[in-house]
């Protein structure tokens, strides 16, 4: 009987000969994810006029989809140590596919709920197991550290692709088209997960000692987290549905830490936040994240609101976004090379920030140029930094447990895009209040004509909307800032774990 702690075989050399078409594979699957993501928002409009439903109706199909990606990122990401990798991607690949395609067919808002949570549910598969594979995949630090960046930038692209394709698709054909353009990629996908990804668990452990209660404690606490972020705003921070959204979350996180403690196979190990390095990670990745999310989502709502731009042309303001991001992805990549991890990531996180300062000047008077180049500044600073954060916060894990690790990064990220949304739309709301007041105070009206009294209102309220979008802005920029500060604790890790190494202490630095 060979001994526990006897070495897995290194892959062998045909695998590590495919391995860059194993990333193309990763990245094409995590694309159509992150694109479901940003593109359905667009058509909404056109869903609400068809189903017949008000808009408060409608934000359950974005709302539903959240809160189930959130459950499931950390439950597959344990699946699939468990129980193999290569089959569980197929899975949610093929699952997405046929779930979007009945997302397109779906005939009243119930169905089309049902359909998004069976979405969400499959694509929750993709980021855990796609970074788990990356790992066992590139053997080479320096090749991985270019994958991760190259894989990483498909999430910012996805982002600003989404407006991009969606406006085209939604004006010259249906709502419906969001959903099936997923058919033919995800057809593609599945193709080349059979045919090139390679199995990288060697030991099937089964889901005897899987974390039932575990996973359905934390699918509770992040459940009702992100139904009050989503909904707080409309419901009131204060009301009764808040505080009991609050309390459950509070109950449920307490009781999956004591559960969790005394479980052979967690969901989540709790020796991962012991790690500075990743702990350091997950605090830079989250308050980046709830910055640039929440910052990026005003920008079309400005542009369509205030310049009168349709959303097709809203979607190509974002073209040379996605060229910063792509460009400077595989620059940073090849800096993590050269330069301490926590120095790129805090310089590049400061760049974007300053980026995202940019925007604080906001105006009516703006012309599509002028959205462009800063949009265009902050790809570059967000893509520099996203590949070495994300192999620092991986990296410092053994490879087999990578899976879980990023799952736990996926999640920060995730829950800070919605706490991003939910605070700077509180604040845009609150300040255009505020704004209002202060614009009152300070002007002098010399009129009694109504006509130019209503034009002088109808004003003051346009400039209050204005500021507010910059208040929004500036607060963005603090979160990036801080999150910049945080990336200094992201050092590098003494030692490269191989495939196959395993080390069940965190590593200390």
């Amino acid at each position: 009987m060979p001994k526990k702690n006897t070495p897995v075989p290194a892959p062998s050399k045909g695998f590590q000969s495919h391995e860059w078409m194993i990333l193309v594979t990763l990245m094409i699957a995590s694309f159509l994810g992150r694109l479901d993501g940003t593109i359905v928002g667009l058509a909404l409009p056109k869903i609400i006029e068809e189903f017949g439903i008000t808009v408060s109706q409608a934000s359950w199909i974005s709302t539903a989809y959240i809160i189930a990606n959130a459950i499931f990122v950390p439950v597959f990401g344990k699946l699939g140590d468990l129980i193999g990798r290569k089959s569980l991607y197929i899975f949610g690949i093929v699952g997405f596919t046929l779930t979007s395609m009945l997302a397109g067919l779906s005939f009243n808002l119930p169905s089309m709920v049902f359909f998004r949570v069976l979405q969400a549910i499959t694509v929750s598969i993709d980021y855990p197991i796609a970074l788990s594979i990356i790992a066992h995949t590139f053997e080479d630090k320096q090749r991985r550290a270019q994958a991760m960046g190259m894989w990483s930038a498909v999430f910012a692209m996805a982002a600003v692709f989404g407006p991009l394709l969606g406006g085209p698709l939604i004006d010259n054909f249906s709502w419906r088209s969001v959903f099936y353009i997923n058919l033919p990629l995800g057809a593609l996908g599945t193709f080349m997960a059979m045919k090139y990804i390679t199995e990288p668990v060697k030991e099937i452990k089964g889901l005897k000692n899987f974390d039932i209660w575990g996973s359905l404690l934390l699918g509770i606490s992040l459940g009702t987290l992100v139904l009050v972020l989503d909904q707080g705003q409309s419901w009131g921070w204060d009301s009764m549905q808040s505080i009991i959204s609050y309390a459950i979350t509070a109950i449920s996180l307490l009781a999956f830490i004591l559960v969790e403690k005394h479980q052979q196979e967690p969901v989540v190990d709790l020796k991962f936040f012991k790690n500075p390095v990743f702990t350091a990670s997950l605090i830079t990745s989250f308050l980046s994240f709830m910055g640039m999310i929440g910052g990026i989502f005003l920008i079309p709502l400005f542009v369509q609101t205030y310049l009168g731009y349709n959303v097709t042309k809203t979607g190509y303001l974002f073209i040379p976004m996605a060229l910063g991001i792509g460009m400077s992805a595989q620059i940073g990549a090849r800096l993590a090379n050269k330069i301490p991890p926590r120095i790129l990531v805090s310089s590049s996180m400061l760049f974007a920030a300053f980026a995202m300062y940019l925007f604080a000047g906001i105006d009516i008077k703006w012309t599509a140029w002028d959205v462009i180049w800063r949009l265009f500044l902050m790809a570059v600073g967000l893509g520099l930094g996203l590949g070495p954060l994300t192999q620092a916060a991986t990296g410092t894990v053994p490879v087999h447990e990578v899976g879980v690790a990023s799952s736990v990064l996926a999640l920060a990220r995730n829950i800070a895009g919605a706490f991003g949304t939910a605070i700077f739309a509180t604040i845009l709301s609150n300040s255009v209040t505020s704004n209002l007041i202060q614009i009152q105070n300070h002007s002098t009206v010399n009129t009694s004509n109504p006509t130019e009294l209503s034009t002088i209102v109808q004003l003051m309220i346009l400039k209050a909307n204005v500021l507010s979008y910059s208040a929004v802005f500036k607060s963005a920029v603090l979160f990036m800032i801080i999150g910049a500060l945080a990336a200094l604790l992201v050092k590098e890790s003494k030692r490269d774990f191989a495939p196959g190494e395993h080390t069940p202490e965190p590593i200390e630095i």
